[in-house]
């Protein structure tokens, strides 16, 4: 008799709290299988990453190399070696708005250099050319070494991730917009701006333009041309020292 007092007593566990229940132990679950799965995406990603880095390494080493080689075997032939010209340049703004032709502000905001000391790498072309020369006056450029792309990347690098601009902070950040070119982390990114790669597009407008700081040392006279000792236009190789100037 007091068994069954006690039975009846016992409180029932409502069909929503069973409901819950069950919810939260699906979803433990599922997060359980996700997290395992991006555990082992990302043990295979690190492997990925690191051939490719030593790949990276090995290729460059070679190139250099190679340029060594040339110029040693052109030198002993009583010649000299003219380098291959460079396929990438990169574009610094050094001048305000003031007495700027409407066109000009427009190729400016084409090139995305909307404010002093901004700065974008570019694909040498004809196109682009066209463009630099027409606003010459306001930017300077050159030919961008390995050191200075890796040192803009990680150190100044933004990434342009749903139209925010978001810092290079993490592999999984590159990944996300340009995991479908097969640009998985910064170390592809930076060969892929280097080298101008097949996606050099892609990933020239993931990167977000260079916010850099007014040079150390100041500049010397904006509105005169850099061969006439002043900053604007073509430095050539020469840019590759106002960049460590202003990173």
């Amino acid at each position: 008799m007091t068994s069954e007092v006690e039975t009846a007593a016992l409180p029932t566990v409502p069909e929503s709290v069973l409901k819950k229940r069950k919810r939260d132990e699906q979803w433990d679950l599922e997060r359980k299988e996700q997290l395992d799965a991006t555990k082992a995406k990302n043990a295979k990603n690190r492997r990925i990453i690191c051939k490719r880095a030593f790949r990276y390494i090995n290729e460059y080493r070679q190139q250099e190399l190679d340029l060594i080689r040339l110029k040693r075997e052109a030198k002993l032939k009583g010649g000299f070696y003219v380098e291959p010209e460079s396929k990438i340049l990169f574009v610094i703004r050094i001048r305000g708005i003031n007495d700027m032709h409407p066109k000009t502000r427009k190729i400016l905001q084409l090139l995305r250099l909307r404010q002093i000391f901004n700065g974008v790498f570019m694909k040498v072309n004809k196109a682009t050319v066209n463009m630099l020369r027409r606003v010459e006056p306001y930017v300077t450029y050159g030919y961008p070494n390995l050191k200075s792309v890796k040192e803009l990347i990680y150190k100044r690098g933004y990434g342009k991730v749903n139209k925010q601009r978001i810092p290079l902070t993490d592999n999984s950040i590159v990944e996300q917009v340009l995991g479908c070119h097969d640009i998985i982390c910064i170390e592809d990114l930076i060969h892929h701006i280097f080298t101008v790669g097949p996606h050099f597009k892609e990933a020239n407008n993931f990167l977000w333009p260079f916010k850099l700081s007014a040079p150390l040392g100041g500049l010397k006279k904006k509105r005169n041309h850099y061969i006439e000792s002043g900053d604007a236009g073509n430095r050539e190789d020469k840019i590759n020292e106002l960049i460590r100037r202003m990173n």
